[in-house]
């Protein structure tokens, strides 16, 4: 007779793939002491797809009657009311939660004990006409600016999705309003800059072939994909911290990886962002660089407050 946990676990959340719910634990079992870190104290909303890929899925912020009492969580204020997220800080929530058919892990910019604080700053750099080639070439100019002018390091992601993040490590100073603010003026120079190649245009048709440079995710309650997190799509691809030689050798899609071909490879692989925790930055200075630049006074942007 087969038992329950095992039906359970053979079911396919990938119909096209054939990729089995065990398969997804498997991986995620793998990886766990690489993502924890990256997941640790920060709230959770989870992607959830119980039925698998091929029915709709859900994102879950309030963390269900039903999760044991061991999963921890955090009440997190919001505009009108509270949402108490899941917080994952060891391997057994990260299991649990995956068994529950979480397929993707969305963390917040800051951390639990300092919610106003970012402690990254996110571009997300996604194809304009569907070339893999131009959110590339878009990454490394906004690299060059970052390191060369304002002297910030950044680190690329490859989403599993369709683009690029780039991260940029924080020292928790600045406040989000600050840090949003800092990002739309880098966004609004390089548009000025380049302005063949990039945009700050929110509506997709007026930006007429132009990269998007997109500082939105720099605000409370914000999400970005986990690194490791796998992305509901068919081979489940994987976000991917990656090294710019890495980027600039060969990287064809965001989906280069997927949770298969990722765990072959990270045997012969030494971390890319192996030291992103040790170099956080304080922007004052990169503040200053960016005023003399572009002119322009770089005051807190009010069109985003944290509750």
């Amino acid at each position: 007779m087969i038992s329950f946990e095992k039906t359970l676990s053979e079911k396919i959340l990938f119909p096209k793939s054939k990729m089995t719910k065990a398969h997804l634990i498997a991986y995620y079992e793998t990886i766990a002491a690489d993502m924890i870190p990256y997941l640790k104290d920060r709230p959770l909303t989870l992607h959830r797809f119980p039925e698998g890929i091929g029915k709709n899925g859900f994102f879950q912020k309030n963390a269900a009657d039903y999760f044991p009492d061991w999963i921890k969580t955090k009440k997190i204020k919001k505009q009108g009311g509270w949402v108490n997220h899941v917080i994952c800080n060891c391997k057994e929530t990260l299991i649990y939660l995956v068994g529950q058919g979480t397929i993707t892990f969305h963390i917040t910019l800051s951390r639990a004990d300092k919610l106003d604080f970012p402690d990254k700053l996110i571009f997300d750099l996604d194809p304009p006409n569907g070339s893999f080639g131009s959110v590339i070439e878009s990454a490394q100019i906004l690299r060059s600016f970052l390191e060369s002018r304002l002297c910030l390091t950044a680190y690329p992601m490859l989403t599993g999705s369709s683009g690029i993040h780039l991260v940029v490590p924080l020292d928790r100073s600045e406040n989000f309003e600050g840090v949003r603010a800092f990002a739309k003026n880098i966004a609004q120079y390089l548009s000025k800059k380049h302005p063949k190649d990039f945009t700050v245009e929110m509506r997709k048709d007026q930006r007429k072939g132009r990269l998007f440079l997109d500082y939105l995710r720099n605000s409370y309650a914000q999400t970005a994909v986990c690194p490791f997190s796998v992305r509901a799509f068919e081979n489940a691809p994987v976000a991917v911290p990656i090294s710019w030689i890495e980027l600039q050798n060969g990287i064809l899609s965001a989906q280069a990886y997927t949770i298969d071909t990722f765990l072959n490879e990270r045997k012969h692989r030494s971390d890319p962002w192996e030291d992103f925790d040790n170099k956080p930055h304080c922007l004052g200075d990169a503040k200053s660089k960016l005023e003399k630049l572009s002119g322009v006074k770089i005051s807190a942007d009010k069109s985003y407050k944290s509750p």
